[in-house]
């Protein structure tokens, strides 16, 4: 299967339609996953390293934490980008290999992820900046019907 079909495949699965909220993308992924999710900005995150985002998946918790930015579209993108690897269900399994010996302190799953964000050679990352997109799009949707709803109806 393609990317396309796989980003695809996965928006129709969330079942919110072409439309939704962020925070209805939010509530869909904690009842999917039977556990609460956190954001949480870090205002040192990626000022030394380029890292955006990083995601842990806890037993009691999922926790996306983002470098701080002056652009809510920007911060979003890199939340979406942690989201779409949830969607995706990208862990342990990565394709993208590293080598270990590189981070020893650092899970291997956590490590992949957090080196392979930069790397859009590698399908796992292309696919979850492609249903990062597809969620932005759909969430500006939903803000672009309700403001012209309102516009319009009053």
């Amino acid at each position: 299967m393609n990317i396309e079909q796989t980003v695809s495949m996965a928006v129709e699965d969330l079942a919110l339609g072409s439309a939704f909220t962020f925070d209805e993308l939010v509530a869909v992924l904690q009842r999917r996953r039977g556990k609460s999710l956190r954001i949480v900005e870090l205002s040192d995150l990626g000022q030394y390293d380029g890292v955006c985002a990083i995601l842990f998946m806890y037993d009691s918790e999922d926790l996306v934490l983002h470098a701080q930015t002056d652009s809510v579209l920007h911060r979003q993108q890199f939340v979406l980008h942690e989201f779409a690897h949830m969607i995706l269900d990208h862990g342990d399994d990565d394709d993208c290999l590293y080598d270990d010996v590189l981070l020893p302190d650092i899970p291997p799953s956590l490590r992949r992820r957090v080196l392979a964000r930069q790397d859009l050679d590698c399908e796992i990352e292309v696919a979850a900046e492609s249903l990062a997109d597809r969620l932005a799009a759909a969430i500006r949707g939903s803000a672009f019907a309700e403001s012209r709803y309102l516009e319009i109806f009053g």
